[in-house]
């Protein structure tokens, strides 16, 4: 049987931001959301499962409202991130209620995946091009192990008309590999010019077309091992804190500075969408409109 690559969609946010009773915002022609729209682009770019990670208190509310949506398009899994989801030892402090982070929620699917996979967040949209990047990179690491990849955006392409964002700025090599992301804050175009302020007092300009990272990876199970090993070492030292999370860019600059993975940076063309600001909305709406007038997507994905 063809192998192919799965989609892993962090999602444990969703109830929080939307609350559980409400379905994610629509923002296309006929409310379509942008967790949507990286469903049908999976699809296309031939990935073969999704894997949602939610929060179980909103489990009934997701598969109604949400799951049924890929009823007979593609093989769905639902995976849980809980706070006292933790290895055998530790317990959480009992006044935690902030979630592990993004690497957490991505060992919540180590019993779900055992292909290569990508990796992304439930309301970020990504654009076409950039699922064909990484398809075509996740198929090529059938079989391999310890080369992961990302796909990176230019900043420019990832800025919001509503304000100030935060990104991570990349280094590669001269064979396009990640050797550190960096996170810059307080960007935002003045002037025709991309610049960053970070809290610590630093400024500076950013060319447009430096290479950013929105949380948009590629690994082999390989990956949820190491993660392992590292989320116990990180509970050493965090386990009473009721704000430290393990996150994915962490878990990445470690396996690449002690020279135990690489991580081969493809670039995309793509527009980053989001909705970090309120204003943000009618942006995203009306790209989506163009995306749809220039053919891109079809009127309607449902």
């Amino acid at each position: 049987m063809e192998i192919k690559p799965t989609l892993l969609i962090l999602a444990a946010g969703m109830g929080s931001r939307y609350g559980g009773l409400k379905q994610l915002d629509g923002i296309g022609p006929n409310g379509e959301t942008i967790m949507d729209y990286s469903v049908f682009d999976a699809i296309r770019c031939g990935f073969g499962k999704i894997v949602f990670v939610i929060r179980r208190d909103f489990e009934d509310d997701f598969r109604k409202l949400i799951l049924s949506k890929y009823e007979n398009k593609i093989k769905t899994e639902v995976v849980f991130q809980q706070i006292d989801k933790l290895p055998a030892g530790f317990t959480a402090n009992p006044e935690r209620v902030k979630p592990w982070g993004t690497n957490h929620a991505v060992l919540m699917a180590k019993d779900a995946i055992k292909e290569p996979f990508a990796v992304i967040n439930a309301d970020d949209f990504y654009g076409y091009d950039s699922f064909k990047v990484l398809s075509k990179a996740l198929y090529d690491m059938i079989g391999t192990k310890n080369n992961y990849c990302m796909v990176g955006f230019h900043v420019g392409n990832t800025l919001s008309e509503g304000g100030t964002v935060s990104r991570g700025v990349c280094t590669t090599d001269e064979h396009h590999l990640l050797t550190s992301v960096e996170e810059h804050h307080g960007i935002q175009r003045v002037n025709n010019v991309v610049r960053f302020e970070n809290p610590d007092g630093k400024t500076g300009e950013i060319d447009e077309y430096t290479v950013v990272s929105m949380n948009m990876w590629g690994f082999t199970p390989d990956y949820f091992d190491y993660s392992e090993k590292e989320f116990i070492e990180f509970l050493t030292n965090n386990k009473d804190s009721l704000k430290g999370e393990f996150y994915i860019p962490s878990m990445v600059n470690k396996l690449i500075n002690n020279k135990t993975a690489t991580v081969k940076v493809h670039e995309t063309q793509s527009s980053w969408f989001g909705v970090t600001y309120s204003q943000d909305r009618e942006n995203v709406v009306n790209n989506i409109k163009r995306l749809i007038e220039e053919g891109t997507y079809p009127e309607s994905i449902q």
